[in-house]
């Protein structure tokens, strides 16, 4: 009987002993997972930088953990290692739900680690340039808006960049955003007929757009921002190239639902500060042409890109993008009877997007294909289906319409030989 006792009480005490406490081991979690969002100024809607803050929300906290809603860390492990990710370990979900079923208990205040520093507005420290809209625009409210803004670099001299922050001015109305290079002049024309802050431009730039080599080089992308976007910085070596005499056009689609407002969104430049080796570029795969019918759940659309003679490339980041009716992405790589899966989210979330940053650059040989697959959720039973009854959807740029699409950052084995050095 005393040793069962014994037994009994020596249990209770390990177990006591093992339960975690918010100051040892909750905020070195909540540190590196939920502070990039839950913090002062960010895109998350309150702070989780203390004690008592977490402890004030410890329920919804234990029940997002738990239904793995949180972190939205959406890349499935397994398709592709990716840098910075910020998605729970087992053992820290076991940890925070475990943490919540004792009660959350403070612990030993010493035990805590050393507070975050402040970040402020960019997440990446503060930007070597910081261009602006030079007057705010007022998006109106229940529609889609598609507007362009022309921002001068002021540069002297070519540059390349190894980061880029879009800061939206207003989050509520701001769609998603895409930063395109222009060598031309034309967007600055288009821009000066205009008597508002820029000019529309509804399904492209509206420029003229000169095809193969001419077009990455002459109006390549240079990042973006999409909802839940983290900022990245590129690998050491790598960079995207800015010529001082090009123009970024930034274009902003405006959707306010039942409200409109006034904008005047931000671009933040990191400029490399050693020398850069290759030049990535972000060419976008898609399809453009599919008709998504009304009430089906579970409706696939596809797209490739062969990788011709010559072009071997490495994958560097990637950005997958649909819109509300989306329920499933993956792009893979394609060789002769082999398959490898570059990324997969088996669960999207339009709010919950990014550009994702390999761990280990992928070889992109000749004579093979990158494939893009999407599913969509049209039916009644999507509660993101934005209408209803369910119609037909197809590819556009508007909130209701959809997108099949994977930006792929690469940078070229054989740049000089193929002129994109």
């Amino acid at each position: 009987m005393r040793t069962a006792i014994f037994a009994l009480l020596f249990a209770t005490a390990v177990t006591a002993h093992d339960i975690p406490s918010y100051s040892k081991e909750v905020s070195r979690i909540m540190q590196v997972k939920c502070q990039r969002c839950h913090r002062q100024g960010d895109i998350a809607p309150f702070t989780l930088s203390n004690y008592q803050e977490v402890k004030e929300r410890i329920e919804m906290i234990g029940e997002a953990v738990e239904e793995r809603k949180m972190p939205p860390w959406k890349p499935v492990p397994g398709h592709g290692e990716f840098r910075d990710g910020f998605g729970l370990t087992d053992e820290e979900r076991h940890t925070l739900l475990e943490w919540v079923e004792a009660g959350g208990p403070e612990g030993d205040p010493a035990d805590l680690p050393a507070a975050l520093p402040e970040q402020g507005e960019w997440q990446n420290g503060d930007p070597d340039v910081v261009l602006k809209m030079p007057q705010p625009f007022t998006a109106r409210r229940g529609r889609d808006t598609y507007r362009c803004f022309v921002l001068p670099t002021g540069l002297d001299a070519d540059q390349y960049l190894t980061g880029v922050q879009v800061s939206p001015g207003n989050r509520q109305i701001v769609h998603h955003v895409l930063l395109y290079l222009d060598s031309t002049g034309q967007a600055e024309k288009l821009d000066a007929k205009d008597p508002d802050p820029g000019y529309d431009c509804f399904g492209g730039l509206g420029i003229d757009v000169p095809q193969g080599l001419a077009q990455i080089t002459a109006f390549s992308v240079i990042g973006g921002w999409v909802p839940g976007m983290r900022a990245l910085t590129l690998p050491e070596g790598i960079g995207t190239y800015l010529s001082k005499d090009a123009r970024i056009v930034m274009q902003v689609h405006y959707y306010g639902g039942g409200q409109g407002g006034e904008d005047q969104t931000k671009v933040g430049l990191y400029t490399a500060k050693k020398r850069v080796q290759r030049r990535m570029f972000y060419l976008p795969l898609a399809n453009t042409t599919f008709k998504i019918p009304p009430g089906e759940a579970d409706y696939e659309v596809t797209a490739n890109i062969p990788i011709p003679l010559f072009f071997d490339a490495k994958l560097v980041q990637i950005a997958p993008h649909m819109h509300l009716l989306g329920k499933r992405i993956e792009v893979e790589l394609e060789r002769d009877d082999s398959k490898q899966s570059l990324i997969l989210i088996d669960d999207w979330d339009f709010h919950w997007q990014g550009f994702y940053s390999y761990v280990n650059e992928v070889p992109l040989k000749a004579g093979s294909t990158i494939r893009v697959n999407c599913r969509y959720d049209n039916s009644e039973n999507n509660p993101e289906n934005p209408n209803s009854p369910p119609i037909e959807i197809g590819w556009g740029e508007g909130t209701k319409d959809e997108m099949c699409l994977a930006y792929v950052g690469v940078t070229f084995d054989n740049a000089a030989l193929i002129g994109l050095q």
